[in-house]
C-alpha cells in the first residue's frame, strides 16, 4: 500500500509536439492535472523530466504552470535513471515508492520504471496518467510493466490510498480535485 511519507511523483517528458501526438491527450492532461493537484495537497515531492528539451521543447506550458517549485531534469537517455541528476534528486528525496506518470508508456516510462525497480524502488504506474502515440503501444507498455513487477493504479485509487482517511479538510479538498 502507498505510504504518504514514502512516495514521490515522477512526471516523464510531457513536452511540446511529443505531447500533441499522444493517444487521448486531453484525458491524459486532465488526469495529470489532478495528480499534480493531489501531490501539492498532500505535499508529495515531484520530479519532472524533459527528453532533449532543446529539440522536443519544454514541458507543455499548461502543465508547467502547475509545477512551480518542482525540479525539472533534462535528459538524453530514454531511461531517466541513466541521468545522474535524476538519480541524485531521487536519492535526496529519499522515498521508496514512485507514482509513475508520463509519455511514452512503452519507451521512457517503461525503461525508467524497469531501472527504478532494479534499484529497489516500488513503481506504481498511474494508468490514467501515461500514454503513447497509439493505444496499442500504451497497452503494451502497461502490460510489460505489470509483468515486470510494477503496480497499476489510477489517480483516484492512489489518492485515496495515500490519504487513508475519509474525513477532514484534506479529504474534502481531494474530493473536489478527483471529481
Amino acid at each position: 500500500m502507498l505510504d504518504l511519507d514514502n512516495t514521490t511523483l515522477v512526471i516523464i517528458d510531457i513536452q511540446g509536439n511529443l505531447y500533441e501526438s499522444m493517444y487521448n491527450k486531453d484525458f491524459l492532461y486532465e488526469s495529470l492535472s489532478k495528480m499534480i493537484a493531489i501531490a501539492k495537497l498532500l505535499e508529495i515531492p515531484t520530479l519532472v523530466t524533459e527528453q532533449i528539451p532543446e529539440k522536443l521543447g519544454p514541458t507543455i506550458p499548461k502543465l508547467a504552470d502547475q509545477l512551480t517549485g518542482v525540479t525539472f531534469i533534462s535528459k538524453s537517455y530514454f531511461s531517466s535513471c541513466k541521468d545522474d541528476g535524476f538519480v541524485e534528486a531521487l536519492k535526496d528525496i529519499n522515498r521508496g515508492q514512485i507514482l509513475m506518470t508520463g509519455i511514452e508508456t512503452h519507451v521512457c516510462v517503461y525503461q525508467t520504471s524497469l531501472d527504478l525497480m532494479e534499484m529497489g524502488y516500488e513503481v506504481n504506474v498511474i494508468a490514467d496518467c501515461v500514454s503513447s502515440r497509439t493505444a496499442l503501444n500504451r497497452e503494451l507498455g502497461i502490460d510489460r510493466l505489470v509483468a515486470s513487477g510494477a503496480k497499476l493504479s489510477s489517480v483516484e485509487m492512489a489518492s485515496f490510498e495515500l490519504l487513508k482517511l475519509g474525513e477532514g479538510e484534506k479529504f474534502r479538498q481531494m474530493i473536489k480535485i478527483v471529481k
